[in-house]
């Protein structure tokens, strides 16, 4: 398996418009409604050589899953950049947060000038703190490849209608449910399988 090709920011977006940042949500998620079935989180049959307890991401479908081994796995629709995911390889799950803040980057706000009204001082700095309107919904998980950050997330959405679908550029956005019940199956050190994505061919 080849390790990641390259780094990108995160994507988000928040009432306003498209954002990027690194971290984002607080409160508690609204129940889902008007959601393609397709993308409901699901217990399926899946083949696959990796371990029990992997996630194994599929760009190209918008399927991310989490094996439950015997040929099993549960299933989670994602969105995925706008270039249908921009790398593939192994990471590893570094950390977890629950509801974190956002923080967009520098290039964000000098393409969105107008997110900075409603930014704060946080102990990261200007970002938004942990809310319902924040990019990166529920939860977040962190992907690193040995001890380095890949800038890459597994979280939440503030934008559940766009689960499906290639949006923006960045990170693997879930429904907050679904993030939230991954959340509590994964651990630290989880391994993490970006399958390569055919979508730009």
């Amino acid at each position: 398996m080849s390790v990641l090709s390259r780094r990108v920011l995160i994507t988000g977006a928040s009432a306003t418009g498209v954002m990027l940042g690194l971290a984002g949500c607080a409160s508690t998620p609204t129940r889902l409604t008007g959601v393609d079935p397709a993308y409901r989180r699901a217990d399926v049959q899946y083949a696959t050589q990796e371990p029990r307890g992997t996630i194994v991401v599929d760009p190209l479908h918008h399927y991310l899953y989490y094996v439950e081994g015997g040929g099993q796995a549960r299933r989670y629709g994602i969105a995925v950049g706008g270039e249908g995911f921009g790398w593939s390889g192994v990471a590893m799950v570094h950390s977890k947060q629950e509801w974190p803040d956002w923080y967009p980057t520098k290039e964000t706000l000098e393409r969105h000038p107008e997110l900075t009204a409603g930014l704060k001082e946080l102990p990261g700095g200007q970002g938004m703190p942990g809310g319902p309107d924040s990019p990166l919904g529920a939860r977040a998980l962190y992907l690193w490849q040995g001890n380095k950050d890949t800038l890459y997330r597994i979280h939440g959405t503030n934008e559940p209608w766009k689960i499906g679908s290639n949006v923006s550029s960045g990170c693997i956005r879930m429904y907050n449910e679904d993030v939230i019940d991954l959340y509590d199956r994964v651990g630290i050190r989880t391994k993490v399988v970006v399958l390569a994505s055919n979508a730009g061919s």
